[in-house]
C-alpha cells in the first residue's frame, strides 16, 4: 500500500479510502466487518463515514456498525484514521440539522458514542450551512479539539470560495482550518476541475474524491447490471445517455486488458491534486477490485484518449471560458 500525507498535514493516509455508505444498506454486519478486516489487512488505514449513513432518521446505522468492529479491539481503532461527517438531519428539531455549535457539539458526541471512540480523526463538514456564520462553526471546532475530540477538520461539497473563505477565516484565528476536501470527481463529472482543485491546491487541502466510478457508470458491463446503484432507474437514464461514450470507454479498458473501475480510480491517483479515491465497496471481491488501480499506470497517450472520450470543462477557471 502507498501512503501520501493528507493535505498539508503531516498525516499519511493510504492512497485508497474505504468508504463505508453501502454498510448497513446493501452490505450486511458480518459482511462490513469482513471488508473492514481485509481492508486493515491489506494496509488501508483511512476510513470513511458518516452520521447520516444508513438512511435511517437519527440511527446512524453505518456509525454502530463500523462502531462495533473497532469495539473488537486487535489494534482497530489504532490502526486507522477515522473520518466521519456532520451536517445532516438526525432528528426531528430545528436545530438537529447544519452547523450551528450547538448541533455540532452534540452531534458529535453521538457519533463518538456510536462509533465507540474517544476521538475523531477527521471530522467533515457534509454541506456548507450559509444559515450559519464561520466564527460560531471555528469556534465550535476549536472547542473539539482542545477536548481532544476532534483532531483535524475538513469539508464535502464546498465551493472554492467557500474553501478559501474558511481557511482564510481559520488563519486570522491561528487555526489550521481544513485540511480536506470530499468532491464528487470521476471521468464523466470533471467539473471541480474549474475553481475547487485549484482552491485545494492553494490552501494545501487534500482532495478525497467520492463516486470514483460515477456510481456505476464507469465500473464495466453497464447493460448487465442488475443490483445496486447502476440498476436505480436514474442510473439506467444516464447510462443510457452517455452510452456511445462508456462503450468507447469500455472498448478502450478492455484495449489496455484492465477494468474499467481498475481505470478510472487510476486516472484519479495519476492527478496530484487527489490524495485518496473513496471506494465504496459491497463485497469483498469489489474490494480487492478496486485495489487493481494502485497498480495501473496511465500512459500520456491513454490519458489523451481519456480526455477525448470524457472530456472536462476546458481546465481550470478563468482560462477554461476566457481569455
Amino acid at each position: 500500500m502507498e501512503y501520501i500525507r493528507l493535505g498539508r498535514t503531516g498525516l499519511k493516509v493510504s492512497r485508497v479510502c474505504l468508504g463505508t455508505m453501502n454498510f448497513g444498506p446493501e452490505a450486511g454486519e458480518k459482511e462490513s466487518h469482513a471488508i473492514m478486516d481485509e481492508a486493515l489487512r491489506l494496509g488501508i488505514n483511512f476510513f470513511d463515514t458518516a452520521n447520516v449513513y444508513g438512511w435511517k432518521r437519527g440511527e446512524g446505522w453505518t456509525e454502530q456498525i463500523i462502531g462495533r468492529w473497532l469495539g473488537q479491539g486487535g489494534g482497530r481503532r489504532e490502526g486507522i484514521v477515522l473520518a466521519t461527517k456532520v451536517y445532516g438531519r438526525m432528528g426531528d428539531g430545528p436545530n438537529d440539522r447544519c452547523l450551528s455549535a450547538y448541533h455540532i457539539r452534540r452531534a458529535c458526541e453521538e457519533s463518538l458514542a456510536r462509533l465507540r471512540t474517544d476521538h475523531i480523526d477527521l471530522y467533515q463538514m457534509h454541506h456548507v450551512d450559509p444559515g450559519t456564520p464561520w466564527e460560531e462553526i471555528w469556534q465550535a471546532m476549536e472547542q473539539l479539539g482542545r477536548e481532544g475530540k476532534v483532531l483535524y477538520v475538513g469539508s464535502s461539497n464546498f465551493p472554492a470560495w467557500q474553501i478559501a473563505t474558511a481557511n482564510q477565516l481559520a488563519s486570522q484565528r491561528h487555526h489550521l482550518g481544513l485540511v480536506s476536501e470530499q468532491s464528487i470527481y470521476h471521468l464523466q463529472n470533471r467539473t471541480i476541475e474549474l475553481e475547487v482543485i485549484p482552491a485545494c491546491r492553494a490552501y494545501g487541502v487534500g482532495l478525497i474524491p467520492y463516486s470514483p466510478l460515477g456510481g456505476g457508470l464507469l465500473g464495466g458491463e453497464l447493460a448487465s447490471a442488475k443490483h445496486g446503484r447502476r440498476a436505480t432507474e436514474e442510473m439506467q437514464a444516464l447510462m443510457a445517455k452517455h452510452h456511445r461514450q462508456i462503450d468507447q470507454y469500455e472498448t478502450l479498458c478492455g484495449r489496455l486488458g484492465e477494468s474499467p473501475s481498475a481505470i478510472a480510480i487510476s486516472w484519479l491517483l495519476h492527478n496530484p491534486a487527489v490524495t485518496a479515491p473513496i471506494v465504496g465497496p459491497r463485497t469483498l471481491d469489489q474490494l480487492k477490485g478496486a485495489l487493481r488501480a494502485l497498480e495501473v499506470k496511465i500512459d500520456e497517450e491513454t490519458l489523451k484518449r481519456l480526455d477525448e472520450i470524457w472530456p472536462g470543462p476546458g481546465g481550470e477557471a478563468p482560462e477554461a471560458y476566457a481569455w
